[in-house]
């Protein structure tokens, strides 16, 4: 199993989009996607090419508390593996038309829906849904809604799940919320597709450091940007770009 760590929140991520997140003495799960590589259609969208697999079987996961699926719509985000896994997680939150097609233990959030939830030890923690965009402003016909967390507790700091965003406006509205935040688990990848002549449909990673700066991040863990074809910046373009913005010892990647 990769991954980095904290005292206070460790985050594994295990390619594509996926980390696992212990906070408050819960397990999150982000979005899943553990097929084998290969081919992926998407409706009328573009197939999407799935290059590695997954550095870890569902299986060894086991208890995960709660997913934090940022869309339920796209086979990098959601795939066949990832929803079979749902069938066993007591709680599932995600958009309100995922949360309306996936049934089961989902629960539909809009931004800035809060959810409260107990921990083991007592107390409880917060889960605050946050808008994200999935491409250039008016992309969501096409694209769909999607959704990104914020976890917060009186006792511990701040973490951020950017989910598919590629709008640092949308960072900004986080940032007025919530800012400093400790933790950034930033969808990356500079993902592109045909949709939109090419545009960015999350950031890129010099939008990345900026908004490592927005939010006033202690450290930004990437993922999202391995393992699927269409992502079209990997590693050495974080540690480019996270070194050009004097921003290198708040980057944290998993071991290669």
């Amino acid at each position: 199993m990769t991954g980095t760590h904290t005292e206070q929140i460790p985050v594994s991520v295990f390619g594509g989009p996926t980390a696992l997140i212990e906070y408050g003495g819960l397990r999150f799960l982000t979005d899943p996607s553990f097929d084998a590589p290969g081919e992926y259609p998407r409706g009328n969208g573009p197939v999407l090419t799935k290059t590695a697999p997954a550095a870890v079987d569902p299986a060894e996961l086991a208890p995960v508390d709660v997913v934090l699926l940022s869309h339920d719509e796209h086979p990098d985000n959601l795939d066949h593996s990832g929803r079979a896994l749902l069938a066993d997680i007591p709680l599932v939150l995600t958009t309100r038309g995922g949360g309306d097609r996936l049934g089961g233990t989902a629960r539909g959030l809009a931004p800035w829906d809060t959810v409260e939830l107990p921990r083991p030890d007592g107390g409880t923690l917060t889960v605050t849904a946050t808008p994200a965009r999935h491409g250039p402003e008016g992309c969501e016909p096409v694209t769909g809604e999607v959704i990104g967390f914020v976890l917060t507790a009186p006792d511990l700091p701040t973490l951020y799940v950017s989910g598919d965003n590629a709008s640092l406006g949308i960072v900004q509205q986080v940032a007025d919320r919530f800012a400093p935040v400790d933790t950034a688990v930033l969808f990356a990848g500079a993902a592109r597709t045909a949709l939109f002549d090419g545009a960015l449909l999350t950031l890129d990673s010099a939008q990345a450091a900026e908004a490592a700066t927005i939010l006033a991040a202690r450290r930004v863990v990437p993922v999202h940007f391995n393992s699927w074809g269409h992502f079209t910046e990997g590693r050495t373009h974080l540690v480019d770009a996270f070194t050009a913005a004097g921003l290198l010892d708040r980057l944290e990647l998993a071991a290669a």
